[in-house]
């Protein structure tokens, strides 16, 4: 079934987390089809093509940033994957083995760290985002992987486009297709996967799809939603069996039971209610919950998801995702590249530059 996303059109619309919201990263992205799914190895040594070294890295898309550790790291278009050690203010432009798209990245600690993205490929990084291996890739599926989570440096998953669903217990030397643990015949797009406190894995998707497993990913339960439009990404609150699910028009909902009940969260922004798409989230230290989206769309909640604040910056871009500075502020990824925001989102003028 067609969905229209930013006033187009396409054949079974990949209604991906972050490309369906922006729409420089959809126009990257064809109408394509999954292929059988035997798993392919990484690219021989010889032939890895390096992502092109540019001084705009810092302004061009990125679509996820997250911490590792204290360091940021930000993965985007071209394989630009960008860290920095000063809170966001200069951005270093990391070694990566890949010129395609990332749509996500994770670090389990400081220095062990992951991304995904177009050619369901999988990178690795030792040292805190500063260089990159390429661990795994598919050139036959011809379709993205979306987010990957690790519970610690052995057990991860990747999720992406038609149903993938990829296994990891060595740390990324070995993936394992699992994606029939899913009640998921009609392969619907998996966009997001997020540990939820004290309970589990919770996976969200197109069309409403959620699953999630209390047993650390070895089984799945598909539920029966609240919502039958595509949802973009998925974050556990710092209270236990607590959650969020956000996506198309302003749609976000919440659970305090690990997915079995949920509650629509009403979103009032200054015109009335918000209908832009939700695409990124963050925990902050405190409890707070940042989300954003399209039209610059940036709402906080200080109460564990009950209420959210709305804010819409004026320049109205579009933002992926975020997480915070590390001095109070908060970092945006999205059109426009990496840019430091107050608190609320709105600027501060300290843009992040390239070096």
């Amino acid at each position: 079934m067609s969905e229209p996303v930013m006033g187009v059109s396409i054949c079974r619309p990949p209604a991906l987390r972050r490309f369906a919201l922006l729409a420089t990263a959809l126009s990257l992205l064809g109408c394509t089809v999954l292929s059988a799914p035997a798993l392919a190895a990484a690219a021989s040594a010889t032939d890895v093509v390096y992502s092109v070294e540019s001084a705009k890295a810092s302004k061009g898309l990125m679509l996820d940033v997250v911490h590792a550790g204290k360091r940021l790291v930000a993965v985007g278009d071209r394989g630009h994957i960008l860290y920095s050690d000063d809170q966001g203010v200069t951005w270093t432009q990391a070694k990566v083995p890949t010129r395609q798209l990332l749509t996500a990245v994770f670090f389990v600690d400081d220095k062990h760290g992951w991304a995904v993205g177009h050619d369901a490929q999988i990178l690795a990084s030792e040292d805190g985002g500063i260089t990159w291996t390429k661990q795994f890739e598919d050139l036959t599926r011809e379709s993205p992987l979306l987010d990957v989570w690790f519970k610690d440096v052995n057990s991860g998953f990747a999720v992406g486009a038609y149903g993938a669903l990829l296994e990891t217990t060595d740390g990324g030397k070995n993936w394992e297709n699992v994606s029939d643990r899913l009640d998921n015949e009609d392969q619907y797009h998996l966009n997001a996967i997020a540990a939820v406190k004290d309970s589990g894995i919770f996976i969200v998707g197109e069309q409403g799809s959620m699953f999630r497993s209390s047993d650390e990913g070895q089984t799945w339960e598909r539920l029966e939603g609240p919502y039958e439009g595509s949802l973009f990404g998925v974050i556990g609150t710092a209270q236990p069996a607590t959650l969020l699910a956000y996506g198309l028009r302003g749609n976000l909902y919440r659970s305090t039971d690990f997915g079995s009940n949920w509650e629509q969260v009403e979103l009032k922004a200054a015109r009335g209610a918000l209908e832009f798409g939700l695409s990124g989230a963050t925990l902050l230290d405190d409890g707070s919950i940042v989300i954003v989206g399209n039209g610059g769309s940036i709402i906080r909640s200080s109460d564990d998801g009950e209420t959210f604040s709305v804010f819409n910056r004026p320049d109205r871009i579009s933002v992926s995702a975020v997480t915070a500075a590390g001095n109070g502020n908060l970092i945006l990824a999205g059109q426009g590249g990496v840019r430091v925001t107050s608190p609320t989102g709105a600027e501060n003028g300290k843009n992040g530059s390239s070096k």
